[in-house]
């Protein structure tokens, strides 16, 4: 459900009408407002979950499919509130029934931080043309213990089952100089940072 802008940058493309870097906005409220098309609903899902708790820290991510179908627009945030991961995702889908023949299909999960076994992140480390050190590209993952994906494992010659491999659930967001920018690579660094230091261990 989530992370899909990871899994998709090779036939997505970022940008729109709303798209303003959200990375100069240290409020979650000011940042969805000024990056995503559908900022009243994300805001309404989140804030329906986080109640009176602070956020700690957020990443945002908005992808632009163009499809046979026209133009659809795909968007997510992370939010942790020293307690939980908040997950937002929404997708503009088809629906023949509804005005300009389009829906939000809104969704939200939450996950306590001691659902999370393991944070991974790397960064791509360069130089500019002056030769000072720029980070040119980073990217998360935070994987939880839960199974996203049971497959069987057959045994040798005779096609039984001889055990069985789980794929754990994982989120994955990435950002890059072409995809977000300096400050959004900024901002996913210093997130991934937090939700190593929070994640218990």
């Amino acid at each position: 459900m989530f992370s899909k802008a990871t899994r998709s940058r090779t036939t997505a493309r970022p940008g729109g009408p709303a798209g303003s870097d959200w990375a100069p906005y240290p409020r979650l409220d000011d940042a969805a407002r000024a990056y995503f098309l559908h900022a009243d609903v994300a805001l309404e899902a989140i804030d329906g979950v986080l109640g009176r708790r602070r956020v700690r820290g957020f990443t945002l991510e908005r992808v632009v499919d163009l499809t046979e179908a026209g133009t659809s627009v795909w968007q997510e945030a992370a939010v942790c509130d020293g307690r939980r991961l908040v997950l937002w995702h929404s997708e503009e889908v088809a629906d023949e029934d509804a005005p300009g023949g389009r829906v939000v299909d809104s969704s939200v999960q939450v996950l306590p931080l001691e659902a999370i076994g393991h944070v991974g992140m790397r960064t791509l480390v360069g130089r500019d043309e002056q030769g000072r050190r720029i980070d040119r590209g980073v990217y998360v993952v935070l994987a939880t213990s839960m199974p996203h994906e049971l497959s069987a494992v057959r045994g040798d010659g005779d096609g039984t089952v001889a055990s069985a491999r789980f794929r754990p659930e994982s989120f994955r967001f990435s950002k890059s100089l072409d995809d977000g920018g300096a400050g959004q690579i900024a901002r996913l660094i210093a997130f991934g940072r937090m939700m190593g230091r929070l994640v218990p261990g």
